[in-house]
């Protein structure tokens, strides 16, 4: 997949997978901005982690820029935009990648810890991708793929922030596939699976060895590809890759005057029955569907 010619944005692009994303895409012929504040893994601090990172770009002979604004800066990323549209006049794809942890079981988590976390994972993206939804909106073309995280499809002791702002950054990507279908913008998340500095220690040096980030790369590669689906949440590591649907069964319908409370626990192994769950392309299409299986709106 040859990405010649093309300008894309990695957010938290310095380290660990966002180096990785950035590099790959490098190797392909694209043109890089390289965003990364250089925090610490809680997000304190600041480096010249992008900077680093152009320079093994430009050393392979790429083209890069480094940007050293906080995704959470809504101005910050208005600005990059505009430096990279003077730089290369066109934005082709945005991997909102930026992300911090503050673990901490729900019953110790400080409020600001959910802020915190919320703000660099949920509104960083935002952010990022208010910034350039314009140009690509201009252009009738773009890519924009977001990060999610198992932890946020199905949970995780002790990152109820982080996982919470990982499923509404899921929620975010279905009404943008939505809302950019005509101007030719495709969004969808990946799911990484892969060992970095926010799990290394967590992790044992032979799991380490098979959960590489270069690994994701491959699987981020395909989404930023011309041939890209839309709307789809990939989970990519260690050589396998899969995807994630949100799905619903189909459920048991009740006249009005049986629709009680003691009736859905009676009938609770039939509603909560996976055989021919269906996954839906937006919330009309699931209202018009849910509407017409129920008895009570025919």
């Amino acid at each position: 997949m040859d990405f010649t010619d093309k300008v894309a944005i990695v957010t938290g692009g310095g380290r660990g997978l966002g180096r990785q994303y950035s590099l790959e895409l490098a190797r392909r012929g694209a043109k890089l901005v390289v965003n990364d504040l250089g925090a610490s893994v809680d997000g304190q601090g600041a480096s010249d982690a992008a900077r680093e990172v152009v320079a093994e770009i430009e050393a392979m002979g790429g083209t890069a820029i480094a940007n050293g604004a906080s995704v959470t800066d809504a101005n910050a990323m208005a600005a990059m935009v505009e430096d990279v549209l003077d730089r290369f006049g066109r934005i082709d794809l945005l991997v909102a990648n930026a992300g911090i942890l503050r673990d901490k079981s729900f019953s110790k988590m400080p409020l600001d810890d959910y802020r915190t976390v919320i703000d660099v994972h949920l509104m960083g993206t935002v952010n990022a991708i208010k910034a350039v939804w314009p140009v690509m909106t201009q252009q009738q073309r773009g890519r924009i793929i977001v990060t999610t995280s198992t932890a946020g499809l199905f949970g995780n002791f002790g990152q109820t922030n982080y996982g919470a702002a990982k499923t509404a950054v899921i929620g975010l990507m279905n009404s943008l596939n939505i809302e950019g279908q005509k101007a030719g913008i495709k969004v969808n998340c990946i799911s990484p699976f892969a060992v970095t500095r926010m799990s290394e220690s967590l992790t044992s040096p032979e799991i380490a060895a098979v959960m590489k980030p270069e690994h994701v790369a491959q699987g981020v590669v395909w989404l930023a590809s011309d041939e890209a689906p839309a709307g789809v949440i990939l989970n990519a590591g260690s050589g396998r890759f899969s995807t994630t649907r949100i799905v619903e069964s189909p459920g048991v319908a009740f006249p009005l005057d049986a629709a009680r409370a003691e009736n859905v626990a009676e009938a609770w192994a039939r509603i909560s029955d996976p055989a021919g769950e269906r996954a839906f392309g937006s919330a009309l299409e699931h209202s018009a569907d849910f509407l017409q299986r129920a008895p009570a709106a025919g």
